[in-house]
């Protein structure tokens, strides 16, 4: 991990300010979802992408009771229901 050489107060409500040159940088733009992950004592942020939950596709998506499913997936688990 590469340390831009920014510091960023967090806010009393717990807001840290993403500096624009990063958020262009990773096609972040305003009211964009990104992700929270811990590792370890760091903070991890990630622009949100709808992904399979099976494979992690990002690609040909179809929303099948509220989980994110591609198309080779659906097509898999067809072919799997149909040689029961």
């Amino acid at each position: 991990m590469k340390s831009a050489g920014i510091i960023r107060r967090v806010d009393e409500l717990g807001r840290v300010v993403i500096p624009i040159d990063m958020r262009t940088q990773l096609g972040i733009e305003e009211k964009d979802s990104v992700e929270i992950y811990t590792d370890g004592s760091s903070i991890i942020l990630e622009k949100h992408e709808k992904k399979c939950i099976f494979c992690g596709n990002t690609k040909k998506l179809t929303d099948f009771k509220d989980k994110i499913i591609c198309d080779r997936c659906i097509s898999s688990l067809s072919k799997k229901n149909n040689h029961k």
